[in-house]
């Protein structure tokens, strides 16, 4: 297949014309659309490669500001703030500009993604990053489908093997905080969590329950409870646990939040954190350093996240070939106040 030009733009009858199907199909590749069969999708996107075709949105990111679509569930905590702060710092060295939006419209709306791609696309946004939201891959091919740029920050749901993901090493986290109680002396370690199905919180438990079982501990059912990655939880997870015949020393939260939650309950029930409970936090946020007595948390880079996130859909916007799908940046364990040996 082989585009000729006497140095005009091409255009969609001559893609047309030179693929053999009409133009109105290729208005419908060009604009995303699902009702076009495999095989001539990708005769009309290899002649509009060789052709240089530019839609209506790339020529204005040509000629204008590089912007940046960012979705939140919520700006609404402090691991979102950070990672919001990356974004923009890097942002400022780019010469970016960086939207803010929600993803919470879209669930409310059923979860259609296809007018918020194709408005990005007309748009000429050069792409977007999602933090957090467990977007289904059928929601995230709306974009795929546009060839529009998107990163996944900690998503709650594995994304399409070709998706971009930016995270940390929760795994390797999770047995720090775990292999940290154990060396103090703890033999009974609780692990409250997060949603049971978020990957995030798999990995965290996996080297939780890693390090108890190098040691030759069995990890006790009771001791494992899941809920939601907020302050809230921390409260009714502890309730849960006090109720048990057999308590445990020390605890192990999902994430800050939660173990923000665990200290208010600790402290209403006259509990000393950590003379009586230990307690280690996880993403290292201004939580775990402003709380009383301060926590001891497993740090996440989400500042680096952020920059991480935003340096890589700028590449795949400029069509850079990417070493890895998967970005992990290292955890590290932050010891303060709210760990000790267990009692006697």
């Amino acid at each position: 297949m082989t585009f000729t030009t006497t140095g005009a733009k091409p255009t969609l009858a001559a893609i047309a014309r030179l693929t053999g199907v009409s133009a109105p199909t290729v208005s419908k590749v060009v604009n995303g659309r699902e009702d076009v069969s495999p095989e001539t999708r990708a005769k009309v996107l290899a002649a509009l490669e060789e052709a240089g075709y530019q839609s209506p949105g790339q020529r204005r990111t040509a000629a204008g500001p590089v912007v940046v679509e960012v979705a939140f569930d919520a700006i609404n905590s402090n691991y979102a703030t950070t990672v919001l702060s990356g974004i923009l710092d890097f942002a400022a060295e780019a010469d970016v500009e960086v939207l803010l939006s929600t993803t919470r419209h879209v669930r409310s709306q059923g979860g259609d993604l296809g007018s918020r791609a194709q408005r990005m696309l007309d748009e000429g946004r050069a792409g977007m990053i999602v933090v957090t939201s467990a977007f289904a891959e059928s929601q995230l091919m709306a974009f795929r489908r546009r060839q529009i740029p998107v990163v996944v920050i900690d998503p709650l749901n594995p994304p399409p093997a070709d998706v971009v993901s930016v995270g940390a090493t929760n795994w390797a986290g999770g047995r720090a905080a775990a292999e940290h109680l154990l060396d103090l002396g703890h033999r009974r370690i609780a692990y409250l969590g997060g949603p049971e199905s978020a990957e995030c919180n798999q990995a965290r438990l996996h080297g939780y329950m890693s390090a108890l079982m190098s040691r030759g501990i069995d990890v006790d059912p009771g001791l494992v409870i899941h809920g939601n990655f907020r302050t809230e939880y921390g409260i009714e997870g502890l309730a849960r646990l006090l109720a048990l015949p057999e308590r445990p020393t020390a605890i192990f939260a999902g994430n800050d939040a939660i173990a923000v939650g665990v200290l208010r309950e600790a402290r209403r029930r006259g509990i000393r954190v950590p003379e009586e409970l230990s307690l280690v936090g996880f993403d290292g946020t201004a939580l775990a350093e402003d709380s009383v007595p301060a926590l001891t948390s497993v740090s996440q880079p989400l500042h680096d996240m952020g920059r991480a996130a935003l340096r890589t859909v700028l590449r795949q916007s400029r069509g850079e070939q990417l070493d890895s799908h998967r970005v992990e940046l290292a955890t590290q364990l932050v010891v303060r106040e709210s760990t000790a040996p267990p009692a006697g």
